[in-house]
């Protein structure tokens, strides 16, 4: 029975967002059985995605509504539901993988969890990320990287996207968190991660990170990228939440990196393109990339348009200015989904989910 709860429980998450794919040393359940107790997992099993109030829910499990209450408050302080605070009524819901059960653990990881959660990126989770076509994360440029011929988009804009966000939160990032724990850190920021809306409540209500104003997040943004970090806000136009992240340590960018191509798999307008008559070949652009998408020939920076996701950090180093970014044409260029909601359905039509 036990054995029975936690696959149900795996088949469940493997719906939400990015899946929670099964492999075969079963580590997935390793994974559950450290985050959920059996009542943790019945109960997590009769929510779905949609909030609810507790009165809602003690109706269809048949327990006392303050029962339920507590109790849904308790598996959310644990990181295992979410909770949405609106005129003093709390509501809650299920949550995927990821974005969710693993971020939400960033203030309780231990090196145990670090480990589990290596191996099943690396036996099943990789290959989930790949398989999404840039749905859950897309790469934004660094704004002075984008050529004066081309223009950006609002959603496109790291600095627009922090402005328009009524609230923002900074977090740690789980991806260099989870490294740290097994002593692979990369030594780049780990503060870097922002949240908006009703996402960056819940991470400062719960304590997994601290409200910032404009100023502070526009710094840390500076910060990141001047540091190497890939910009990486959720895909939807208005997104709840935008990474700066590593090739490294992300499991995102790391799952794009594996690939043969990763430009066919990322959201992403724009290329790198080199004007040769500038290029020094002095290789400073060869640690600045992510995606090894850069070579040095005969003493030329050539880029290979299979491999570069347009993220701009070669270009903000390059002394020569030989470097720019240029937007893809008009038949390449895609629009992101306008909302989150949006774009968990297009990333669940992605999947044949729907």
């Amino acid at each position: 029975m036990n054995k029975d709860l936690y696959r149900k429980l795996q088949m469940r998450l493997d719906n939400y967002s990015l899946g929670f794919p099964e492999t075969g040393s079963g580590i997935e359940i390793e994974i559950l059985k450290r985050l959920f107790n059996e009542d943790d997992a019945r109960l997590f099993l009769a929510m779905s995605p949609k909030l609810e109030e507790p009165a809602s829910v003690a109706e269809r499990i048949g327990r006392p509504v303050e029962e339920t209450a507590a109790r849904l408050e308790e598996m959310t302080r644990r990181g295992l539901l979410f909770r949405l605070r609106k005129n003093d009524i709390n509501k809650y819901g299920a949550i995927p993988f990821m974005h969710g059960l693993v971020e939400f653990q960033v203030k309780r990881f231990g090196h145990g969890l670090g480990e589990l959660l290596e191996r099943y990126f690396e036996e099943g989770f990789y290959d989930a990320i790949a398989s999404t076509g840039g749905l859950f994360l897309r790469t934004v440029p660094v704004h002075q990287s984008v050529r004066m011929d081309s223009s950006v988009a609002s959603f496109e804009d790291a600095s627009l996207i922090l402005k328009n966000a009524d609230i923002i939160a900074v977090a740690p990032c789980i991806c260099r968190t989870a490294k740290e724990s097994v002593d692979k850190a990369c030594g780049k920021p780990v503060e870097t991660c922002f949240m908006f809306g009703s996402m960056a409540r819940y991470y400062i209500d719960y304590g997994l990170g601290r409200e910032i104003d404009l100023a502070e997040a526009m710094r840390i943004l500076a910060a990141s990228q001047e540091a190497g970090l890939v910009t990486q806000p959720g895909t939807a136009q208005n997104p709840a939440g935008m990474c700066n992240c590593c090739g490294d340590c992300c499991g995102v960018l790391a799952a794009v990196k594996r690939h043969p191509r990763p430009a066919e798999i990322v959201f992403s307008n724009y290329q790198a393109r080199v004007d040769d008559s500038l290029c020094n070949g002095c290789e400073t652009c060869l640690d600045r990339c992510q995606m090894e998408a850069i070579t040095i020939d005969d003493g030329i920076a050539r880029v290979n348009p299979d491999r570069c996701i347009g993220c701009g950090l070669c270009v903000t180093t390059c002394a020569a200015g030989a470097l720019g970014l240029s937007a893809k044409s008009a038949d390449r260029c895609k629009t992101p989904p306008a909302t989150s909601a949006d774009q968990m359905m297009a990333l669940a039509r992605k999947r044949g989910l729907l």
